[in-house]
């Protein structure tokens, strides 16, 4: 899986490739193997922010739809992305790595093969646009 996201200049790296376990391993392993959450420079992680967003005091809206709530947060290193529900993705350097995981609440979560298919099950993907879900 490689992260592209519209708004940047800079490739990212893409993610290694996990190693697999030879047959005949014992099945125990395997599964603790499989059901390990995604971790590493490589993983990327999403969050979902329904709630107003405000960095230094100043409310964050949308650029092309004009919302002002209901926002995904896309951690990548120690990158993170802010993604509305019309689809429209931005760096945001006004919030590091460290807030994104002060944010998190519950550290399991749903893993997706691609972000494409994680942002089309979350609804960010456009579908959504200009609706806001509760």
């Amino acid at each position: 899986m490689t992260l592209v996201l519209r708004t940047t200049d800079h490739p990212a790296e893409p993610t290694p490739v996990l190693p697999v376990l030879p047959v005949g391993t014992d099945p125990l392993l395997q599964l603790e193997y499989e059901t390990q959450p995604p971790s590493g420079p490589s993983a990327t992680r999403c969050l979902s922010h329904p709630r107003e967003l405000a960095l230094r005091g100043i409310p964050v809206m949308c650029s092309a739809c004009r919302a002002r709530r209901d926002w995904l947060l896309i951690n990548h290193g120690r990158n993170v992305w802010v993604c509305c529900r019309c689809s429209n993705q931005w760096l945001e350097p006004e919030i590091s790595r460290a807030d994104f995981d002060a944010l998190i609440a519950i550290p399991d979560g749903t893993t997706y093969p691609s972000i494409e298919q994680g942002l089309a099950a979350l609804g960010f993907d456009g579908a959504f646009a200009g609706t806001y879900l509760e």
